[in-house]
């Protein structure tokens, strides 16, 4: 009888390695793609967080300026300290000093209505400093409202100039309003204008040096 022979079909050894080479370039444009996809996600939850905390930032500080109130206090050594206090910006140092009106008592507390605050800049961190009573108090612990400021510089305005300092008078007890530029660590600079106390609802030229 003649001899069977056995044809065996399958892969060889070439076509095993180009189909091993084309797994392999899809798999890294994958694994690309996704890192590519991690990043981007990453990048815009951090650019709307910075841009969340500049928006709290904002709403705070107009509503505490907006609120100045012309009240002296005393420290905790008692002396008198001026209305309102400002300085240019400088890091470990107190940029605001004021009292605002229109603290909320939700739980009733018998203390007044209005409340002593403070900002200043603490370890990289734009913070906000409140006070329990506004003569002799300790304050309580700071607030921190921006991170990663690398600087900040403050201007107040008052009958039609600007100054890098402010220290209450008996004629102008508070500025007419304060420009705040604020750099963070990333190179990104901002600048806002707030209306202060009786300057709240005046018009103020945003373009003015």
């Amino acid at each position: 009888m003649p001899a069977r022979t056995t044809c065996e079909s399958g892969f060889t050894l070439i076509e095993v390695m180009i189909s091993l080479l084309i797994f392999g370039l899809l798999a890294a444009a994958g694994v690309s793609l996704l890192s590519f996809a991690v990043r981007a996600q990453g990048a815009t939850g951090a650019k709307l967080e910075q841009i969340s905390a500049m928006n709290r930032l904002s709403s705070i500080l107009t509503a505490d300026l907006a609120q100045a109130a012309i009240r002296q206090t005393r420290g905790m050594g008692g002396e008198v300290l001026p209305v309102f206090t400002g300085e240019s910006g400088a890091n470990g140092s107190t940029l605001l000093s004021f009292v605002r009106a229109g603290w909320s008592n939700l739980d009733g507390t018998r203390r007044a209505s209005e409340q002593k605050v403070e900002y200043a800049i603490i370890d990289g961190a734009l913070v906000r400093i409140a006070y329990p009573m506004l003569d002799g108090a300790t304050p309580l612990p700071p607030t921190a409202m921006l991170d990663h400021v690398r600087q900040v510089a403050l201007r107040y305005r008052i009958d039609g100039a600007w100054s890098d300092r402010w220290t209450s008078t008996p004629q102008f007890p508070v500025p007419a309003a304060i420009e705040l530029r604020v750099q963070r660590d990333t190179g990104v600079e901002t600048r806002q204008l707030f209306l202060v106390g009786t300057g709240y609802g005046k018009r103020v030229d945003a373009q003015a040096r």
